[in-house]
This record gives structure tokens, C-alpha cells and sequence, in this order.
């Protein structure tokens, strides 16, 4: 994904948290996405692993990945983690990890929550994360339009407000396997969606060794 994003030659590139809590290999995510990152956000799986929200809080497996990440993170990537916030801003654009009405948990998944969220705010584009659903909706006071954004999908600013969600690299849920994110042009008002195979059944070898739960490495092959 990363040798991906380098053929669009970003200014930017902007993390929206979830760096660890999952997969196999949590300090190596941590130093690319230290290195890689113009800005980061935490996640709450972040959160979790830190021990600054409950495990209890989880399901079964996102639990004991949780816990097994705690067992592995090392001390520096740790700090890092620790100094990242759920929530940002850059000029033209508000980030979340959940949405603008809160910042950790909430799931935007439909048109109505979209709508909510933009109400919360007022730059033109809202960036959120945390379903691991790339989508896309366009809002204003009264109503809203949009879901779910496949690969190749573009979005016209001059449109009106936006509220876009890039999908997951690691753990994508809508029924696509490959890495999925977005690339935002402010200067031309324009935002594509981009997806890219990577290699999951090396990472589901990796899970398996690392005893991490066998469903969370079998999701990854269907994108669920």
C-alpha cells in the first residue's frame, strides 16, 4: 500500500488510528506509520493495547489480540502511541478515529449518523475511521446521501460538505480483502478511493504463528 501511495507523490500522508490490536506485527506497523505519517491518530484498539480503555470492553478475540499485543509492544513504540490523539484538524479538513460526536467509539454507518456527524462540525471534509467501511456521504441540516464507496469511486468537493471514511488497510469489512485508502486532492476537490492486493496469507501464517485467534487470521481472506 505504501509503495502505492508514493506513485500519487503525497504532501501528506494521515493515519486515522488503529495502528495495533490485530495483526502479528505491532512495532513494525508502529515504525512505518511513526516514519510514514505526517499525522497519526490513535484508535481505540490503540487505547486498549495502552491500557487506557478496558479489555472488557472488547469481544473475545479483539480481546486476546489485545492482550497479546500488550505482551509484545515494545517500550518505544509504546510512547508513541501514548502521544497520539483521537481527533485532528488540517486546513480543509476535520479527522476522527470515530466521528466528531465521539472521537473513539462511535460508527458511522449510515446516512443518518453521517448527517449527525457533519452537523457536529464545519470544515468542508470529515475524515473518520473505526468501521474499517470505506464510505462516502455528502450532507447538510437537512438531509444526506451516500454509503459505501468501492474501489475507483471519486468524489467531487463542489458538491457540497463530505464525510469520507478511506476503509482499512489490515482489516477490511466489506467483503473486500485488499488494503483500502484514499487519496485527497484539496487544490482540485477531488477524492478517490483506491484499494490494493497485498499478500494476506502471509499474514494469516504470521497470526497463526503468533497464536493469535484463528478467526481474526481467516477474516482477512474475505474481508469481513
Amino acid at each position: 500500500m505504501l509503495a502505492d501511495i508514493d506513485r500519487h507523490a503525497p504532501d501528506e500522508v494521515w493515519c486515522l488510528g488503529d495502528v495495533v490490536g490485530y495483526g502479528p506485527r505491532p512495532n513494525e506497523c508502529v515504525a512505518l506509520a511513526r516514519e510514514r505519517s505526517t499525522l497519526a491518530l490513535c484508535g481505540n484498539h490503540d487505547l486498549a493495547v495502552l491500557g487506557t480503555l478496558d479489555v472488557s470492553d472488547f469481544s473475545g478475540d479483539a480481546a486476546a489480540a489485545v492482550r497479546w499485543t500488550q505482551d509484545v509492544l515494545s517500550p518505544d513504540a509504546r510512547t508513541w502511541l501514548g502521544s497520539l490523539q483521537p481527533a485532528a484538524a488540517r486546513a480543509g479538513a476535520d479527522l476522527f478515529h470515530g466521528s466528531p460526536r465521539d472521537p473513539v467509539w462511535d460508527y458511522v454507518l449510515s446516512e443518518e449518523v453521517a448527517r449527525f456527524s457533519l452537523l457536529e462540525t464545519e470544515a468542508p471534509i470529515v475524515l473518520v475511521g473505526h468501521t474499517h467501511v470505506p464510505i462516502a456521504v455528502t450532507g447538510d441540516a437537512e438531509s444526506a446521501a451516500g454509503g459505501h464507496a468501492a474501489a475507483g469511486y471519486e468524489v467531487d468537493f463542489g458538491t457540497g460538505r463530505w464525510l469520507l471514511n478511506p476503509g482499512s488497510v489490515g482489516q477490511p469489512r466489506d467483503a473486500d480483502p485488499r488494503a483500502a485508502y484514499l487519496v485527497l486532492d484539496l487544490d482540485a476537490g477531488r477524492a478517490t478511493f483506491r484499494r490494493v492486493q497485498y499478500d494476506d496469507g502471509r499474514t494469516q501464517e504470521a497470526m497463526r504463528a503468533a497464536g493469535l485467534p484463528l478467526a481474526l487470521a481467516q477474516r482477512l481472506e474475505y474481508g469481513v
